[in-house]
């Protein structure tokens, strides 16, 4: 369970950076940028698809891995938006994002 969630960690990393990294700094004409971001979004796809293969085939279903890769987007994409794009954290954000764990909460419930 671990390994998949460091791999989904990791992959939201790339992810994030690919979609979210160029909106403040970048000058590039719109199709380089999309090619830069698709050879980013790449390394994304090296890391998820052995998360999704490793966390399924240790007991995660389709519907769990998939509710636990959106938390850890949340999280991730969070902290971006915090540090890299400089914006506020508002408090309804973490009232949603408990709404979410409870989502999660009630997936993971036998």
């Amino acid at each position: 369970m671990l390994k998949t969630i460091l791999l989904l960690t990791t992959s939201n990393f790339f992810m994030t950076y690919a979609w979210y990294g160029n909106t403040k700094t970048s000058t590039l004409p719109t199709w380089k940028l999309i090619l830069l971001c698709w050879g980013i979004a790449f390394f994304e796809y090296c890391f998820m698809v052995p998360a999704n293969r490793i966390g399924f085939q240790n007991g995660f279903s389709g519907f769990q891995l998939k509710m636990t890769q959106e938390v850890i987007t949340l999280v991730v994409f969070s902290l971006f938006a915090v540090f890299w794009l400089k914006e506020p954290f508002h408090w309804k954000y973490l009232v949603s994002f408990a709404f979410l764990l409870g989502a999660v909460y009630f997936m993971f419930k036998k």
